[in-house]
């Protein structure tokens, strides 16, 4: 392999690595399981959304004015490893939550603390992607990199399912205890998905370090906090004047806004109204992985025959219809009619949104990259990302704050997740006023 292919490959292996927080923590292993530790699913979904706000407010401020001092040094290698660090420390300190646990504050800060390493170490990852290859190939490296992750994150999925993960009567998805003698009663199978995603980062990023470097090569350069400030604000008091980065960054904190909201959420969701197990969301978790997988891979030769934005659009539109069909689901009745009580139907259609969640989601994760590359000014790419990171921010505190709220006032988890139709749309209608290329447009 030579050394251009090896630098793509390395930096995939980010994705690889880095899936598992997404996959296992945020979504199908420890959030719903967070509710058994609460003991009450709907007092579970608002201290989750309050526990997201807090960390997402957190990486708003303070992801454009890093992503600005990395561009001003020169390097984003030595930021990716103390990011990390943050995500091995919150990932391993989750084996803290034991059934009852008090410590319930000290748990989400735990989790936020490892979300916030990863996403932080996401934005200078992204920031290396114009430098892999030409234009006309980026679409199609970014969804080969979404879809190796997902590939990690279905693997690590299967593995926790299969060995580690038990259920009510104590026994994995193979009938067996929890291995290495983890105490089911305890559910040290279950809490053990922190270490192990700490783990699977440590062995995954290895290739990473080895085989990714700066180009072209920086030299150590002081990092001036004035200066690198300075250019922030520059950035910031030109952004008006541009008007296809504008409404881009206010369009995707919209739509991704609401994205993690069904991703965040959706396990505790199959909890607490459907009355699904852990393994029961984990093998949605695993479906949705796979269907996320596979399309964001096919979604990345979509990017590259039609551009990025068409491709965001499609999957907006699928995702919205999807959001509308989990709200109309439950128990008792399917888009208000009723069903029996022993009704497979609702499982069935959740199912079938988890892997519409995943095939859509993943698409729309990968083109979104890449269009945030054709917007941004090459010098600056590492502030560029961190201003994504801040527009997926900014408003990250909307879909879990009104999540939180909804829920906590209407006292159902079905009328929570209303507003994130609202956050679809609204992404959608801001998406009409990006330039697919503003390189080629007129000035």
């Amino acid at each position: 392999m030579d050394a251009a292919r090896k630098r793509i490959a390395g930096w995939m292996m980010f994705d690889w690595a880095s899936q598992p927080y997404n996959t296992l923590l945020l979504t199908f292993i420890f959030s719903p399981y967070f509710a058994t530790v609460v003991g009450d699913p709907v007092a579970a979904q608002a201290m989750w959304g309050y526990m997201l706000t807090a960390t997402g407010l957190t990486i708003a401020v303070l992801a454009p004015v890093l992503g600005a001092l990395a561009d001003q040094a020169g390097r984003r290698m030595p930021w990716i490893l103390a990011f990390s660090v943050l995500y091995l420390v919150g990932a391993s300190m989750l084996w803290i939550a034991v059934p009852g646990a008090e410590a319930v504050v000290l748990i989400l800060f735990c989790f936020g603390l490892g979300l916030i390493g990863m996403e932080f170490a996401t934005i200078f990852t992204n920031a290396m992607l114009p430098d892999l290859g030409p234009k006309a190939e980026l679409g199609r490296i970014s969804g080969t990199g979404w879809a190796v992750g997902y590939a990690g994150g279905v693997v690590a999925l299967i593995l926790m399912l299969l060995f580690f993960a038990e259920n009510e009567a104590g026994v994995t998805l193979l009938g067996i205890a929890p291995v290495f003698g983890l105490d089911p009663e305890m559910r040290e199978g279950t809490r053990s998905v922190g270490p192990f995603v700490a783990l699977w980062f440590v062995v995954f990023m290895i290739p990473f370090f080895l085989w990714v470097r700066e180009t072209p090569p920086v030299p150590p350069r002081r990092t001036d906090l004035r200066a690198g400030l300075k250019g922030l604000a520059d950035t910031l008091r030109r952004l008006p004047g541009q008007r296809s980065l504008a409404a881009y960054l206010a369009s995707s904190m919209f739509y991704r806004d609401a994205l993690n909201g069904m991703y965040t959420f959706g396990g505790i969701y199959a909890l607490g109204v459907l009355e699904w197990s852990v393994i029961d969301i984990g093998i949605f978790g695993i479906m949705a992985a796979i269907t996320g997988a596979i399309f964001a891979y096919i979604g990345g030769f979509a990017d590259r025959a039609f551009g990025p934005k068409p491709v965001i659009a499609v999957c907006i539109v699928i995702l919205t219809g999807v959001g509308i069909t989990i709200v109309s689901v439950s128990r008792e009745a399917v888009f208000g009619m009723p069903v029996a009580p022993d009704s497979t139907l609702p499982d069935t259609i959740f199912y079938i949104c988890g892997a519409l969640i995943g095939a859509a989601g993943g698409v729309l994760q990968a083109a979104s990259r890449t269009m945030m590359v054709r917007q941004a000014s090459r010098g600056r790419m590492t502030e560029a990302f961190g201003l994504y990171a801040l527009a997926g921010k900014a408003t990250s505190f909307l879909a879990p704050l009104t999540i939180a709220i909804a829920t906590d006032l209407s006292g159902t988890q079905s009328a929570g997740l209303i507003p994130l139709i609202a956050l679809f749309l609204c992404g959608l209608g801001l998406l009409r006023f990006v330039h697919p290329d503003p390189e080629t447009s007129s000035p």
